[in-house]
């Protein structure tokens, strides 16, 4: 019973660390925002509701349930590069990768930050 005991309270503090350790970015949501309706906004869902235009691309408030928002910003100033022919190369200055990436924190789902804490 003491080893269950141990059990979960080690549990919990790994959930509590894994949301700790989360990013968070300081970049201006607003310049983010306006970046991702204007270069993203014909394929994604950038907003906190809607369904993407083109079905394949990830709703961006869903992000975080495919991998951390964080490492997008090696790929953001590298050249994002995937293999639909329409997308486009994306690369951006740090300041602009920093306020893209806030944005997008600023509009996960409860259950995609619920997903990054555990």
């Amino acid at each position: 019973m003491l080893a269950a005991a141990l059990a979960t309270v080690a549990s919990i503090a790994l959930v509590g660390a894994r949301a700790a350790d989360v990013e968070k970015f300081t970049g201006d949501p607003a310049k983010g925002q306006a970046f991702a309706e204007e270069a993203c906004a014909g394929c994604h869902a950038v907003g906190t509701t809607g369904d993407s235009a083109l079905s394949q691309a990830p709703q961006f408030r869903q992000l975080s349930q495919l991998y951390p928002i964080e490492t997008l910003a090696e790929a953001l100033a590298e050249g994002i590069v995937t293999a639909h022919p329409d997308m486009p190369e994306v690369v951006l200055e740090p300041e602009e990768i920093e306020d893209f990436l806030s944005y997008l924190q600023s509009i996960q789902t409860a259950s995609s930050t619920e997903k990054l804490a555990r």
